[in-house]
């Protein structure tokens, strides 16, 4: 996942005050101008902080002013965790919707749990748009980094599907060829 992106608008003190600490964040910080703000926000997964009310879904807002540095940077991660939940609800992929909150895939009235490493490989199956090799799937779902001969990567995927197909009677959601796997 991308790092979360603090954009800040029109509080030029507080991104100076931001941008000396930017090595001790665990987010990015961005300052933006009226102009490039609309690009800006268009990633609901950032965060955006002004003096104004600028009416957005993802608008941080400072309540009590002044307030403690560690205390703001303590809020702003929340926010950023809020919306990452958030955004991690019901999700559609092909023709199921996946929480990955609750590790819950749904069509209909049936549903399936799954493990957190079957939802990574939905997840960057899904996020790829494109046949995943297994060496792919090797290094960014369980993040070795060499040329590893094992079947891990191919069990995972085999159990996922057989339960897609006992509980959906879906066959075709994981697709294999030739050069790699894919959600249909």
């Amino acid at each position: 996942m991308n790092k979360q992106i603090l954009i800040i608008y029109e509080y030029d003190i507080l991104y100076d005050i931001l941008f000396e600490l930017k090595n001790f964040l665990s987010f990015k910080i961005q300052k933006a101008s009226k102009k490039d703000l609309k690009t800006s926000i268009a990633d609901q997964n950032n965060l955006v902080i002004s003096k104004k009310d600028l009416n957005l879904d993802n608008q941080f807002k400072i309540n009590h002013i002044p307030i403690e540095l560690n205390k703001l940077i303590d809020q702003l991660n929340v926010g950023f965790l809020q919306k990452k939940i958030a955004l991690q609800k019901n999700i559609k992929v092909g023709n199921y919707y996946i929480n990955f909150n609750s590790r819950k895939i749904s069509n209909g009235d049936k549903s399936i749990s799954v493990t957190e490493k079957e939802t990574a490989i939905i997840n960057f199956l899904h996020n790829s748009k494109r046949n995943i090799t297994i060496l792919e799937l090797q290094s960014e779902v369980w993040g070795h980094k060499s040329k590893l001969e094992t079947h891990t990567v191919e069990t995972h995927v085999y159990r996922l599907r057989k339960k897609f197909q006992k509980q959906f009677q879906d066959d075709n959601f994981i697709k294999s060829s030739k050069k790699g796997y894919y959600i249909s």
